[in-house]
């Protein structure tokens, strides 16, 4: 197969990401939404080639007939009117009036929230203190006071309805661009010679075009309900005129003797509104750019884990933490995403064991799948086991796993800032982690953060407890993280990437400081990093993971000596060496594979320099090269 008949063969394929309808009928209610809505709005667009009576057309000797009569399909009003007919066309004026009505409020509300949110100062206390003065009055007055000015009249409140919706729509949006204004994409923009008309338009508006999207989509169904009330006083639609609002209030009189005549019109107005209001949630859902790599679903507390992989630990187990053969995958829509692919390694008690590989090779991955921490939906752990101290973690109850999660297996986040709750003191939170966990008073547990916080070198420890995340540096979040990993006496520490936004100064710091409280509370350590550097510092033993898989394993010190896998030997002449004669960096060429479209034979193959075709042909399996060293390779041996 050619490479132009492979790529067409690719185009061709079905993306497995849900679009926007997919997302949006996820959603069931908002589904049940869209097919009713769907419908109201096609019978009403195809009414005036229905054989109906005229509208307006009136026969007392037909007044007030009941439901299913004799060519009056839901009975006639007081005026012998066909009530069919007149429910049909004044939808057709509700609907029409409430998505006007929400045009000009979300057009007028956006302008106004746009100019407010970026030029703030003078512009946004003018403005909004406009929009503030029109908030004052109880919206309905205010649009009771505005037909009263304009009079009555199906234009008039239409205006009435629009102008006090204007600042729901201009508080939304000046509160998504004030967020906006200073953000690093506008300076680029500013910086690039853009004036603030087509910054608004290009920069500013695209990012809030969603938020705008979706308040209408909430909105028209308000603005059709508020129509129909004026209408209801008889300060809208008038006569022959009719919309439901209007057909409601001339039914009110009847409800006794003919509560047909209002009650329909009531049940068709609760059924449009509903409707509206129930894909409008769905819109919300199916625009979040959050949502659109999952399914709108709960997140669950755990991964989901497949019926094969809960097996009981099989055999002796290797070490303090087994992991065999496990296998990690996304699946979005009908992709699946081979994220993790079948690594087998062990750690040994006080041990520290080193994962290294590119962004994306597989690392956070696996180990959040030990402790069951991926999103489900979408990843779920198709197979393989972790076992510790001979239990299948995969296997055991969501309270065994409460108990082992943050007690016994502990997990420092790469990044603390996102990971501390930034609504609790420092201090809260570590007293938190530990009363999870063992009976302590507050007292005690307080006295017991402010131990472990000196311990990891944090200054005016005491003091220190008391204050939020945000009021720490970089380097001191990520102490506060590994003391609170540290709180339960953790029997493994996996740490995920945790010096990786920090300086060099700082990163020594953090390293120095895990090893020594590591080798003082005999934990082992499972320690993430795409840096060899980091990895001669503290790790006793390496992984070497390239798309899902191990490449390499062995000692530190032997693998870097003498690395057995084309990708380590890259990886490591890729680590800037001041004694390197060369002046240029070394780079691996290429991209890894898509793990949605893995190659049969070894991974790295494209990229590599030594490949022949038979790394192409087949899987190729780790092998043993010593009693501590393994590599995926078929030259690994001569390398040796």
């Amino acid at each position: 197969m050619t490479t132009a008949t492979a790529n067409a063969t690719q185009l061709k394929k079905r993306s497995g990401r849900a679009g926007p309808l997919a997302l949006l009928l996820r959603n069931h209610l908002a589904g049940f939404g869209l097919v009713v809505l769907g419908l109201v709005v096609l019978t009403v667009l195809v009414t005036p080639w229905l054989p109906l009576p005229d509208p307006n057309a009136t026969a007392l000797s037909d007044r007030l007939l009941p439901v299913f009569s004799d060519g009056h399909f839901l009975g006639t009003d007081q005026l012998g009117r066909d009530l069919l007919s007149r429910i049909l066309w004044g939808t057709r004026v509700s609907l029409a009036v409430g998505i006007t009505a929400t045009l000009v409020a979300a057009t007028f509300g956006s302008v106004i929230g746009l100019l407010a949110g970026y030029f703030a100062g003078r512009v946004d206390g003018v403005l909004m203190r406009g929009i503030d003065m029109l908030m004052a009055f109880p919206y309905i007055l205010l649009a009771l006071a505005i037909v009263a000015v304009l009079g009555p009249g199906l234009l008039n409140a239409l205006y009435a309805i629009a102008i006090v919706n204007i600042p729901f729509f201009a508080r939304n949006v000046r509160g998504v661009v004030v967020t906006l204004r200073n953000r690093e994409f506008v300076d680029a923009a500013r910086l690039s010679g853009k004036g603030n008309t087509l910054i608004l338009l290009t920069e500013v508006l695209p990012n809030v075009l969603p938020v705008i999207v979706i308040t209408m989509s909430t909105t028209v169904g308000w603005m059709i309900l508020e129509t129909a009330g004026l209408s209801f006083l008889g300060l809208g639609a008038q006569p022959p005129q009719a919309d439901l609002g209007s057909i409601l209030g001339e039914g009110r009189r009847l409800i006794i003797n003919a509560p047909h005549v209002a009650t329909i019109p009531g049940l068709v107005i609760f059924v449009l509104v509903m409707s509206i209001n129930l894909l409008g949630d769905g819109v919300r859902d199916a625009l979040d750019p959050r949502l659109k790599a999952g399914a709108l679903l709960r997140p669950a507390a755990r991964t989901q884990v497949a019926n094969e992989a809960k097996t009981a630990a099989r055999g002796e187990q290797r070490g303090l933490l087994e992991v065999k053969d496990l296998h990690t995958e996304f699946r979005i829509g009908q992709d699946i995403h081979r994220a993790v692919n079948g690594p087998t390694f062990h750690i040994e008690p006080g041990e520290c064991l080193g994962i290294i590989g590119e962004s994306g090779s597989g690392k956070s991955v696996t180990a959040m799948s030990l402790l069951g921490l991926v999103a489900s939906p979408p990843g779920v752990i198709a197979s393989g086991q972790v076992n510790y101290r001979n239990e299948n973690i995969l296997g055991v109850s969501d309270d065994r796993l409460r108990h082992l999660r943050g007690g016994e297996l502990a997990y420092i986040f790469q990044d603390p800032l996102s990971t501390l709750h930034p609504l609790f003191t420092v201090g809260d939170q570590l007293v938190e982690a530990m009363r999870a966990h063992h009976p302590y008073s507050y007292r005690e547990a307080w006295d017991k953060a402010v131990t472990l916080l000196e311990n990891v070198r944090i200054p005016n420890a005491r003091e220190r407890a008391k204050v939020y995340p945000h009021q720490l540096s970089g380097g001191m979040r990520q102490r506060v993280s590994i003391a609170m990993a540290l709180a339960n006496e953790p029997q493994l520490l996996i740490a995920d990437e945790p010096t990786t936004a920090l300086d060099v100064t700082v990163q020594a710091q953090i390293l120095k400081l895990l090893n020594q409280l590591r080798r003082e509370q005999d934990a082992s350590l499972m320690f993430i990093t795409h840096d060899f550097g980091v990895v001669a510092d503290i790790c006793d033993r390496v992984a070497v993971m390239y798309a899902g898989e191990l490449v390499e394993v062995g000692p530190v010190a032997e693998v870097l000596a003498n690395p057995a896998h084309p990708y380590t030997q890259r990886l490591i002449a890729c680590v800037p060496d001041v004694n390197r004669k060369q002046g240029n960096l070394t780079e691996i060429p290429g991209l890894p594979p898509k793990v949605s479209d893995l190659p049969v034979g070894c991974k790295f193959a494209d990229r590599c320099d030594r490949a022949v075709e038979r790394c192409r042909q087949a899987p190729i399996d780790l092998e043993p090269l010593t009693d501590q060293r393994q590599a995926r390779c078929i030259f690994a041996r001569e390398v040796l």
